[in-house]
């Protein structure tokens, strides 16, 4: 398969997963990324035997078709491609290594399952004995990293037990559990202690017997469900459970609900975007957004965002932005400028952001981007008297990785700012 070929294909820039076939329609592999577009052009590029290994070049050389799955976040597709792989076992996929080798999510059989992820060996091999059976397996997911990022949002979400010891009291039908004035609703029994979990909001109260086993089943069932691919399906129902506790007048289980279920629709895996990046290793799919401020005297401020990715300008994803507010100062209207481009859902986020400037403009990024409640890694571009790059400061891993591309980004915001500020100079003018 060829650049040309690919560019028949109309890939979206959303996350989701990617299938590569053969001519035969057999399925050669299959992966999920951030962006379907920008992950899957990521292959056609003149360095792919640098950036990937011989077996997905020649997994590349041997496809003759591409088909897709647009998600709704990369958990959604984290978790499809994982149930994709179990079913076809895709050669590129399970030839890097064996099922024994990949992380599988397992849930417990027991009064009080517990969630947690365990190596195919420990599953499937007889040497390992088993030391728990098991309710619910999912997988494989083939990087260990993400699939722990991606539990540790669901947790936040549906929080559950995994190590903690369930109350004695609990465990024995409760006779010496203290009840509150709402029969569904326990309070923390005296004779056992709440875990660090607990205080953190990630544990349910097994530990201190705050939840019958009744009501961890739901939580085991709703975590279930989502790995099992079914997000539409348990949104729905949770939606459902949620009118009906609140038309019963109970609030306190409704704002829980209604809390889950704008979770599952806003899942906030910025996280997974970081760790995707990072099991790939190549520099073929690292997005550097690049802002720049003009103007002259306070007068036609604007702002730009540029993007570079693979050594290469994506103009298509260029955007400008008219300041607003303090149009004499750089390091404000630069606050401004990332604040509103966050604010953008359906633009994909970046792994780097380069700012024209010193600790000033990096510190209001980081800034910005904190109360975002995001984690990107920031760097600046330190300009000498003649206006041109002279050291760069902020996050030395990514200056070390990707300096050549992180200037390129900086250069392309300074020439499109210029650009676009002298066209609405000429206007005023005019």
């Amino acid at each position: 398969m060829t650049r040309e070929d690919l560019n028949k294909v109309k890939l979206p820039d959303a996350p989701g997963v990617y299938v590569f076939r053969d001519a035969k329609k057999k399925v050669l592999y299959i992966g999920k990324a951030t962006s379907l577009r920008d992950r899957v052009r990521s292959y056609f590029t003149s360095d792919l035997l640098a950036t990937r290994s011989p077996l997905i070049a020649q997994m590349v050389e041997k496809a003759s078709s591409i088909s897709y799955t647009e998600t709704n976040s990369v958990l959604e597709a984290l978790i499809l491609e994982a149930s994709l792989i179990k079913q076809h076992q895709p050669p590129a996929n399970t030839d890097q290594k064996d099922n024994k080798s990949f992380n599988y999510l397992a849930i417990t059989k027991e009064a009080f399952p517990r969630v947690i992820i365990v190596r195919g060996r420990v599953l499937f091999d007889a040497v390992h004995p088993v030391p728990y059976t098991t309710k619910y397996v999912f997988g494989p997911f083939p990087h260990g990293g993400q699939l722990k990022e991606a539990l540790a949002i669901v947790r936040k979400i549906f929080p559950f037990h995994d190590t903690c010891t369930p109350c004695a009291a609990t465990l024995a039908e409760e006779p010496t559990v203290h009840l509150d004035e709402s029969p569904k609703k326990r309070t923390a029994n005296k004779q056992c202690r709440p875990c660090f979990n607990r205080q953190l909001g990630l544990c349910p109260g097994v530990c201190s017997g705050e939840i019958s086993q009744e009501e961890y089943k739901e939580v085991i069932r709703n975590i279930a469900e989502l790995f099992s691919g079914k997000f539409k399906g348990l949104q729905q129902r949770l939606a459902r459970e949620m009118k009906k506790a609140s038309k019963e007048e109970r609030f306190e289980e409704a704002r829980t609900l209604q809390r889950q279920v704008a979770a599952l629709t806003h899942v906030r895996d910025v996280s997974l975007i970081k760790s995707d990046l990072a099991s790939d290793g190549g520099s073929s799919r690292v997005r550097i957004e690049a802002y720049d401020v003009a103007h002259t005297g306070g007068s036609e401020t604007l702002g730009v965002m540029v993007v570079v990715q693979a050594g290469e300008a994506i103009k298509s994803a260029y955007r400008m932005f008219k300041i607003r507010t303090s149009t004499n100062d750089d390091v404000a209207s630069l606050s401004e400028m990332i604040v509103r481009r966050l604010s953008h859902r359906e633009w994909p986020l970046p792994q780097i952001i380069a700012v024209d400037g010193s600790t000033a403009q990096v510190r209001v990024a980081e800034h910005s981007l904190q109360n975002a409640g995001l984690s990107i890694p920031v760097v600046g571009v330190v300009k000498d008297a003649r206006h041109r790059p002279d050291h760069l400061i902020g996050d030395d891993a990514s200056i070390k990785q990707f300096e050549k591309d992180i200037l390129l980004a900086n250069a392309e915001s300074h020439r499109f700012a210029i650009t676009k500020h002298r066209k609405r100079m000429r206007r005023a003018l005019f």
